[in-house]
């Protein structure tokens, strides 16, 4: 098998570096130590057509295939992790529609996702719900013309500043595995209030919400797929999201390991750069192994997704390297730092914490294995 990237891919990954260097890379910190939610980014990625770049022209999106997205995130998340986490999130959000949606809520909600004018948020995760969906409790209930939602979602990337999320409710309690479906809540939805948003250790900007639901009454229209059909529903958006999150690692992983290069060549002991000892060469050697490890086995199931075969396996497998590749790596880049990486002076101690949460979000590297074996054993 030959891999080799299109024109295409390598002018868009020149393009998006050179606008997140210049644009993104430069408000990380600020972001980070204020633990704000960049509002004004959201736009600044819709101008640059990034807000649905693999997603078809005609439904809004910009045309380009998975790989070209996971070049864009990698880029995008390499300048600044939190963005990174922003537009997965936005992706996860509006990815139901584009799977399930009818016609009509595609042109109302997943156009102006894809173009920019609005952010969506992914609403699945519970206080006692996470990688465990039939532990939900979130319920939707018929009501004439309407669903009547009830519960409490928790870590909702970009819960607080969306302008629609897609939620996910129990609407058959006998069966949770095959009575949970996906419906839209608009901003301002009376119901539907920001409990609090968390204080994160890491992709500070990313903020995350706690959302509570009262009453929130949803017009049937903005169902989206069938009823009882969202377990699927929600465990395909996670699998195409898994693919984002392994892209956002490998990001995480070039930016490290390219200030450890960097400070490796410029840092000296006994009157020599510390790159000139062998025991740091290994370790910038291994490192860049375990990048391009990453990097291949994410386009590999990127390609999966773009020729419409099952990508399940593949898709947790690149996340559960990239994540731990990434872990490994900018441990490494913070050890050649010495003590000046412990410093936030030095932006790979903000690197470190953000990558931390890769292994957490999206499954943990445990649910990846789980997922990896489920697939396995068959």
């Amino acid at each position: 098998m030959e891999f080799k990237y299109t024109e295409d891919q390598i002018a868009l990954r020149r393009a998006v570096r050179e606008w997140a260097q210049s644009y993104l890379a430069p408000k990380a910190e600020e972001i980070d130590v204020n633990n704000r939610f960049p509002t004004e980014t959201i736009e600044a990625l819709g101008e640059q057509d990034l807000m649905g770049l693999a997603y078809p022209e005609e439904l809004g999106g910009a045309g380009y295939d998975a790989i070209s997205e996971a070049i864009a995130m990698e880029e995008i998340s390499a300048a600044c992790a939190a963005t990174g986490s922003i537009i997965t999130g936005h992706y996860l959000g509006f990815d139901a529609l584009y799977l399930a949606g009818t016609p009509e809520q595609k042109e109302k909600w997943l156009r102006p996702a894809l173009e920019g004018e609005k952010y969506a948020a992914f609403c699945l995760t519970e206080p006692a719900g996470g990688s465990d969906m039939t532990s939900n409790k979130t319920t939707a209930v018929e009501d004439g013309d309407d669903y009547v939602i009830n519960g409490v979602k928790h870590f909702i990337t970009g819960g607080a500043h969306c302008d629609f999320l897609c939620c996910f409710a129990i609407t058959n309690k006998e069966d949770p595995r095959h009575g949970m479906t996906c419906f839209v809540v608009e901003k301002g939805t009376p119901g539907m209030k920001i409990a609090s948003e968390d204080n994160k250790m890491g992709i500070r900007g990313a903020r995350t919400a706690e959302i509570v639901f009262e009453d929130c009454r949803v017009p049937k229209a903005n169902m989206v797929g069938e009823l009882n059909k969202g377990y699927r529903l929600a465990l395909d958006v996670v699998d195409r999201g898994r693919i984002g999150i392994a892209a956002m690692s490998v990001g995480i992983a070039q930016a490290a390991l390219d200030l450890a290069i960097k400070y490796a060549k410029e840092r000296e002991v006994f009157k020599r750069p510390i790159a000139k000892f062998q025991g740091i060469q290994w370790m910038l050697a291994d490192a860049a192994t375990q990048v391009e490890a990453a990097r291949m086995l994410t386009y590999y199931a990127a390609d999966l997704k773009d020729q419409g075969v099952p990508f399940t396996k593949q898709a947790a497998m690149a996340k559960v390297f990239a994540a731990e590749a990434a872990h490994k790596v900018v441990d490494t880049s913070l050890q050649i730092h010495g003590g000046y990486g412990y410093m936030k002076e030095y932006p790979i101690e903000r690197i470190y914490r953000d990558q931390r949460i890769t292994e957490l979000f999206e499954g943990t590297s445990q649910v990846q294995r789980i997922v990896i074996a489920g697939q396995l054993l068959h």
